[in-house]
């Protein structure tokens, strides 16, 4: 089983990095709004002792018109502190509990206007259920003749409040978006090493491919009369046939293949047929006949030869030389299933989803490249879809692949 290297693992450290930033900046602004709530308390006790200085100099000049203390140049300071708090979300209530005059609330401070009495009344009750709350918070009012004056938070420190959560958002989407981008700039440069790899194993192939049907041709010419060794050239020709046929395929890896209508049956039953002959003899085959049905995909009649050999190759090796190979085809309007089932060892609940991972494998010498392979051409090429439908361990597993029909 492959283990993920320890160059692939920046990504989770870029993530942690990222995780910290978020909840340092959460942290810190936090930290901020609980400074700003606390320079904004004092300001409102000014303000409230400024009100409460106001109130106690007009009854005193209501009492006493002759007194000579207050007004003028004495309340300047005053006046100057209750002008900066405009802000400041006020609510002027009377001995019974009802709102008679509010402030610094925004879009809802009170306006009479003709045709907005809906308007006045709905933000009425807005206000009489904000007094109520902040009567329930125990806060402090002050006493402005015969009714009472209670104090909010600025609109500015209640945005703040939601500050470090909207910061967070953002800086944990700008981490996501650009791992994303990072993600897939690695796998565009994967897929360029695989393409290359794939057309210069293309290109290899090619001279002993050729050596080999010229030493092929060679035995028939030297051995005509033999019956046993022309057989043997015949499956030997086959062979390199194939061969030729598996450099073909890798030299089209990353060009946009051409598609044709073709027969699933005819297709499945043609790989069936070059399987059979190779496989163990304890091994049966079960599969329709290549003229069960008509069943017309649009393929690359090459590439999903290697969808169905990849498939049954690795069936075979799960079952350890004896067992039961079974291919079905299920029809739909507008889809063909096939599924391919096999009676070896199955695949582990945990590893079902990774099968398809590149690099992931249960072989002691296998690179995991099969069926990573094998579920691009399926979906990249042919715009299907395969998967795991069942597997058990020790009773076996199948394979399904979807294709959309031929229009």
């Amino acid at each position: 089983m492959s283990i993920l290297p320890s160059s692939s693992r920046w990504p989770l450290y870029l993530a942690v990095a990222g995780l910290v930033v978020v909840i340092s900046s959460v942290v810190y602004t936090n930290y901020l709004a609980r400074e700003l709530a606390e320079n904004e308390k004092k300001f409102v006790e000014l303000y409230r002792t400024s009100v409460e200085r106001i109130s106690d100099i007009d009854a005193l000049l209501l009492s006493d018109p002759d007194s000579t203390y207050g007004g003028g140049d004495d309340l300047t300071i005053e006046t100057e502190i209750m002008a900066s708090m405009e802000n400041v979300p006020r609510i002027l209530a009377n001995k019974q509990g009802g709102v008679d005059h509010w402030s610094g609330f925004g879009s809802r401070d009170l306006m009479v206007v003709d045709n907005e009495t809906i308007k006045v009344v709905e933000d009425s009750l807005y206000i009489q259920s904000v007094l109520e709350e902040w009567i329930e918070e125990g806060r402090v009012p002050v006493k402005v003749y015969d009714q009472y004056q209670y104090f909010g938070e600025s609109q500015l420190l209640q945005q703040l409040r939601y500050f470090p959560y909207i910061q967070g958002f953002l800086i944990t989407s700008f981490i996501f978006l650009g791992f994303l981008g990072i993600n897939q700039t690695r796998k565009a440069e994967q897929n360029r090493v695989w393409v290359g790899l794939a057309k210069e194993t293309a290109h290899q192939l090619g001279t002993p491919i050729s050596a080999i049907l010229g030493w092929v041709e060679h035995l028939k010419m030297m051995y005509a009369h033999d019956e046993d060794i022309m057989e043997v050239s015949k499956e030997l020709a086959y062979d390199v046939d194939r061969l030729s046929m598996v450099a073909n395929r890798f030299s089209k890896i990353g060009a946009t293949p051409e598609l044709e209508p073709a027969n699933i049956y005819a297709e499945l039953n043609k790989c069936r047929d070059y399987m059979q002959k190779r496989a163990p003899r304890k091994v049966s085959f079960d599969f329709p006949d290549a003229d069960a049905g008509n069943a017309q995909v649009a393929v690359n009649p090459l590439l999903l030869d290697w969808v169905f050999e990849n498939l049954l190759r690795n069936a075979l090796d799960a079952m350890d030389g004896k067992g039961k190979l079974t291919g079905r085809i299920r029809e739909e309007e507008k889809k063909v299933f096939i599924d391919i089932t096999d009676t070896g060892k199955g695949i582990a609940p945990k590893n079902i989803r990774r099968v398809f991972n590149p690099g992931f494998t249960t072989k002691k010498r296998g690179w995991g490249l099969g069926l990573s392979l094998v579920k691009r051409i399926v979906q990249e090429y042919h715009k299907g879809k395969i998967a795991v439908s069942r597997s058990e361990v020790g009773k076996g597993t199948t394979f399904t692949i979807m294709l959309p029909r031929a229009i």
